[in-house]
């Protein structure tokens, strides 16, 4: 296969994967959207309930379902809803009437130290585990990382919160229960969260830096006198990295969409909280952007990934040189 047709399949692959994004993240929307006009009770009458009129008269309900464009077709309510959802707009908060966007904005920032500080715990964990495991494949080091990855994988979220929460904040008196988003205070959530993504991706990458350790390269290596070390650090690893940054940038992903049950369990400021608030209050506004937004940084972490992977892949690089 000749250069310009291994570029051209590149493209051609690119232009495929665009195409299923924007597909996929139309049919989120169609489904997003629906959450508000198929939600039981009148979406007139919640705004208004959220706005503290309790018994609201007929022709109020009728003004604010004029005003949101609830008293017209349901195509046409979807398609103006895209349109601003294209635009940035989306919708107002039915609790705080101010935009969206602007509330879920506020309540970035913590959210982000979170998830960033999350990812190098769980990146951390996971490299550090993996390569202890294989170089003591079927050893007790090896056993006992996948037995507590095991475990790891398996407890809920909630009740690792709980557990942590317990330990150090009230048996240990470290930390505190209700953090106010300080960077001190960001480390008993980010560890809650970091242990429990590190798992999946502990055994993700044992098992592909154990199966590079067959490679025939990896043989020669050890044939030449290298320890299983330096061959797991200098041979496995950066060939075992391709589907391990795959599940990495997807975790990204879904750490970005925010971590509502341990934010509400630390108290910690950030959009998944404040969702969790707006769901108890049915603001569905908040609950459709936060969902979309979350829907779409899935989707465009999961494109460039694979993107990402497919050029890092050393079969397309010698496809390209014959």
């Amino acid at each position: 296969m000749g250069l310009a047709d291994c570029h051209f399949n590149i493209l051609k692959s690119l232009g495929l994967r665009i195409f299923q994004a924007v597909l996929t993240v139309l049919g989120a929307s169609v489904l997003i959207w629906s959450l508000l006009p198929l939600t039981p009770g009148d979406p007139a009458l919640r705004l208004l309930e959220a706005q503290g009129i309790v018994a609201p008269l007929p022709q109020e309900i009728e003004a604010v379902r004029h005003d949101w464009g609830m008293d017209r077709p349901l195509p046409v309510q979807y398609f103006q809803w895209l349109k601003r959802i294209l635009h940035g707009d989306f919708s107002t908060s039915f609790q705080s009437g101010k935009p969206v966007l602007n509330e879920l904005g506020k309540r970035l920032p913590c959210t982000l130290m979170l998830a960033g500080i999350a990812l190098a715990i769980a990146l951390f964990i996971s490299i550090s585990a993996a390569l202890i495991a294989a170089s003591y494949e079927e050893q007790w080091p090896d056993h006992l990382i996948r037995a507590l990855t095991q475990i790891s994988a398996t407890v809920p979220s909630f009740l690792m919160g709980l557990l942590i929460l317990y330990l150090v904040v009230l048996k240990f008196n470290r930390g505190q229960i209700i953090s106010g988003g300080q960077f001190r205070h960001v480390w008993l959530p980010a560890l809650c969260l970091g242990i429990g993504r590190s798992a999946s991706w502990t055994q993700l990458l044992r098992a592909n830096l154990l199966e590079m350790l067959s490679k025939r390269y990896t043989l020669v290596a050890k044939g030449r006198g290298a320890t299983r070390l330096r061959v797991l650090l200098k041979y496995a690893l950066p060939n075992a990295a391709i589907p391990f940054l795959t599940a990495v940038g997807v975790g990204i992903g879904t750490l970005l969409g925010g971590a509502p049950i341990i934010e509400v369990i630390f108290s910690w400021p950030g959009t998944g909280n404040f969702v969790v608030e707006s769901i108890a209050a049915r603001d569905m506004p908040v609950i459709q952007g936060f969902v979309m937004i979350s829907t779409i940084i899935y989707i465009v972490m999961s494109f460039l990934v694979d993107t990402l992977s497919e050029l890092m892949d050393s079969r397309i690089r010698i496809k390209g040189g014959v």
